[in-house]
């Protein structure tokens, strides 16, 4: 087994290799407005890092989302490419997912990622492997009553401390996580992966004005 994971679904530009044990190669840069200059060169660097070419890959795995509209798709395209010209499978998973399995964490929290437009893309967890309910997107300040005591990791938390007072590590997603993650759930059958779609949660920025004209001739 040798997985290719990749996460443009948050500011953080992450690839990973997994042998199906560990992580054999990884990277991470975070630059919320270059994720698609930047993957590409990412997943060649931990290729040539494991001292591997593309055609060993015996599988694609990709976060789905949440996230905003142009970084999510980034990942997805890119993964579907591969998944394709490898002849091979792609597994879809739930970024929030990868931050939560990345914590550690065994007892009841909440993972939120930066959603943009002052609010946070979330969802509440058993366990670093348990997810309780789909993720939503909310204002802060909405859901703080109901993450009270709770422990939140990921970026938006560290964005609201007032509505998060008790923020984790880690902050950003990580594919090296996303791997482990993909990797212990195909030893165990290969159940829980999601379809590589993304993610939304809600409508893109851009959409066509109401009043718009059509000038062309008819």
């Amino acid at each position: 087994m040798l997985l290719l994971a990749m996460d443009t679904a948050t500011p953080a530009v992450t690839v990973a290799l997994h042998d199906g044990d560990s992580v054999v190669a990884e990277s991470s840069q975070v630059d919320a407005r270059r994720h698609g200059e930047l993957l590409l060169p990412a997943v060649d660097g931990v290729l040539k890092e494991a001292g591997l070419t593309l055609d060993a890959v015996t599988g694609l795995v990709v976060g789905v989302g949440p996230g905003p509209y142009t970084g999510l798709r980034v990942g997805l395209v890119t993964a579907a490419t591969f998944a394709s010209a490898l002849g091979v499978p792609v597994h879809g998973l739930c970024t929030l997912d990868g931050l939560a399995y990345a914590s550690g964490i065994q007892e009841p929290f909440a993972v939120a990622t930066d959603a943009r437009r002052k609010e946070v893309y979330w969802a509440r967890y058993d366990d670093s492997r348990t997810r309780v309910g789909d993720a939503a997107v909310d204002r802060p300040a909405d859901i703080a009553e109901q993450l009270a005591g709770l422990p939140v990791v990921g970026a938006g938390a560290a964005l609201y401390p007032e509505a998060f007072p008790d923020a984790r590590e880690p902050g950003h997603q990580s594919a090296a996580a996303l791997a482990a993650l993909a990797a212990e759930k195909l030893a165990a059958g290969g159940e829980g992966f999601l379809d590589p779609l993304p993610m939304y949660l809600r409508r893109p920025d851009a959409q066509v004005p109401k009043n718009y004209k059509v000038v062309t001739p008819k």
